[in-house]
């Protein structure tokens, strides 16, 4: 009877650490993207501009990831390209996590064309927000307040 009883509490024992474990088994999947970096990379620090070097370009210092950490890679110059401007590189987010995208050299033109193209946009954005928020002048003393027009109120 002794033993009986004692295979219950030992079975009664098993049951009760076996029940937990069961309840908590957890399936993680890992899956490393080559040229992914889950930890975001901290801000750019401050590097003072050197004199310019006739011939050479200024390439802004970047974090690199090491594989555990990010360490910092000062700047440096670079050989001029005639009828070519420098794109520094920049870290972009990607799908969960940051990748890193190398600076390259863009054709003089096409990077003052869309650079045309970004403040046409901008003056416009400009002038639409100026139309849009005047209060009272080219208006007459006609004022509609922030948000009634939408309601029939004007």
């Amino acid at each position: 009877m002794k033993t009986r009883i004692a295979m219950l509490a030992a079975a009664g024992a098993v049951s009760i650490f076996a029940s937990p474990m069961a309840a908590n088994a957890q399936v993680s999947v890992n899956i490393n993207v080559p040229g992914l970096v889950m930890t975001a990379p901290p801000p750019p620090r401050y590097e003072p501009l050197p004199p310019p070097r006739g011939g050479f370009v200024w390439v802004p210092g970047r974090w690199i990831w090491d594989g555990r950490a990010y360490a910092w890679r000062p700047g440096g110059w670079q050989p001029e390209r005639v009828g070519y401007v420098y794109a520094p590189g920049r870290w972009i987010e990607d799908r969960g996590g940051w990748r890193w995208t190398e600076g390259d050299w863009r054709r003089r033109e096409a990077y003052r064309e869309a650079r045309r193209e970004r403040e046409w946009e901008e003056d416009r954005r400009h002038d639409r927000y100026e139309r849009d928020h005047r209060h009272g002048r080219d208006h007459g003393d006609y004022f509609c307040p922030p948000g009634q027009a939408k309601k029939g109120n004007c």
